[in-house]
């Protein structure tokens, strides 16, 4: 069902796919079963996760979402600019966002790949003192993940996370579940690319997994991701016997 962009309270309503103008699905980024397949994508307006095998096109999604909106490819604000090395495709020139009336006040695209990149800018601009008191270079790459949702993120945001849990174990993972849920208490709207099933676990939200078919909605019991993790945790020993023999 289409939202009513008059009604909606989020920022981001859903993505939609220029078909039309595509010349080929045989070329990439188009051949990705989730390009291929789309049509349109309905976002909730909390958080929206997006899951699937690497290689499966989460990253190319989310890269074209974010620069569609205005974000920089290597991540960072709408105000960065810099490019280290270019590499993203031209899929968000064919997709269509279709925006709520109400406006983000804020918004950032965290690739956890490029992250290196976008504390680097982050000195040369001398916007570090938003980010908290210590240089994002100088913390540990999950405390500065951390200072990120913590000082930088803020209320009627949009924000856009590749893989966020790259840099983090699993009780800075919860952690960020608590900053998550506050933030979402004060406006802020996200789409999370993901392998974490803690992160995952987040109850206010829907959970799209990336296919052959393209995507599809998933309750989180029936993701891998909680499946595989609750199958070796609850019997670890069991099951390294059973994956080792």
């Amino acid at each position: 069902m289409t939202v009513n962009a008059l009604e909606a309270e989020h920022y981001l309503l859903e993505v939609k796919l220029k078909r039309e103008r595509v010349h080929s699905f045989d070329q990439y980024p188009f051949s990705l079963p989730v390009v291929r397949n789309l049509q349109r994508l309905a976002l909730h307006p909390k958080v929206t996760f997006i899951i699937g095998e690497n290689g499966s096109g989460k990253s190319t999604l989310l890269e074209a979402i974010a620069v569609a909106w205005g974000f920089n490819p290597e991540g960072g604000s709408k105000n960065f600019r810099f490019n280290t090395r270019r590499s993203h495709s031209d899929l968000h020139e064919y997709l269509t966002l279709v925006k709520g009336i109400k406006r983000a006040r804020d918004g950032y695209f965290l690739r956890a790949e490029s992250f290196f990149n976008v504390a680097t800018e982050i000195e040369n601009l001398g916007v570090g003192h938003a980010y908290g008191e210590r240089s994002l270079h100088e913390q540990s790459h999950g405390e500065a993940f951390l200072s990120l949702f913590s000082e930088r993120f803020g209320d009627h945001g949009f924000y856009i996370l590749d893989e966020p849990e790259a840099a983090l174990s699993p009780s800075r993972q919860l952690a960020m579940l608590v900053r998550l849920h506050e933030l979402v208490g004060e406006r802020a709207q996200f789409i999370i690319a993901t392998h974490s099933p803690i992160l995952l676990a987040y109850p206010d939200s829907t959970i799209y997994q990336l296919g052959d078919e393209g995507l599809a909605q998933i309750a989180y019991e029936d993701t891998e991701h909680y499946i595989v993790a609750k199958s070796f945790l609850s019997n670890p020993r069991q099951y390294l016997d059973r994956l080792l023999a």
